[in-house]
């Protein structure tokens, strides 16, 4: 490994958020998926949640949207709504939904300095009632247009950027905050002669 590479993936895991996912409940586009995974790795998220109980479970990523983000990111996948739940509730203090509803709230009156869960739907029906029902909350992203929708990709890219603004603000890319476990586990699959023949992006 060349001491350019050990340096850029050193800064990367340095500046993982263990305290901020995304969830992708019965979301069917592979592409949504992996632009999605490009955002997360790209705010410094590692973890990601997929939820396919109603439609069949992904066996790929839309390569060309994630730019190969899949590799680089802890992708948990569960066919079961309450297991999933469980594992996000051992893990995250608050739990969120995109959904429109009396008593939501702004996405930017999420407090992203805290532990926090993002739920996003099917692009046809949403957010399930299962799912809502088992949320701490609603939230909306403001839109002044005709057209009160954004796709789900865009709509991830919104919040989770608000995430990383709040985030900076709060000197959270500032140390490393993985776990030891986590961070020494992470650093062996990405440095592993496998992996390490792959050129990261900018590499020539």
């Amino acid at each position: 490994m060349t001491p350019e590479r050990r340096e850029r993936l050193t800064g990367v895991l340095n500046k993982r958020q263990p305290d901020l996912t995304v969830v992708l409940e019965n979301v069917q586009d592979p592409h949504n998926i992996s632009a999605v995974m490009r955002t997360c790795d790209a705010v410094g998220i590692q973890e990601i949640y997929v939820l396919t109980n109603k439609i069949p479970r992904h066996k790929k990523w839309g390569a060309k949207s994630s730019s190969s983000a899949a590799k680089w990111l802890t992708i948990h996948q569960f066919e079961d709504a309450a297991e999933c739940m469980a594992a996000l509730r051992k893990k995250y203090d608050k739990i969120y939904t995109t959904h429109l509803a009396a008593d939501s709230i702004s996405l930017y009156e999420i407090d992203f300095t805290g532990s926090v869960a993002l739920v996003f739907g099917n692009e046809h029906m949403g957010v399930s009632e299962e799912i809502r029902a088992q949320a701490d909350g609603n939230f909306i992203i403001p839109q002044m247009g005709i057209i009160r929708s954004l796709n789900i990709s865009v709509a991830c890219a919104v919040s989770i950027y608000e995430g990383l603004r709040q985030k900076t603000a709060a000197g959270h890319y500032e140390k490393r905050r993985l776990p030891d476990g986590q961070y020494n586990e992470l650093w062996k699959q990405w440095s592993s002669p496998h992996a390490d023949a792959e050129p990261l992006e900018g590499e020539e």
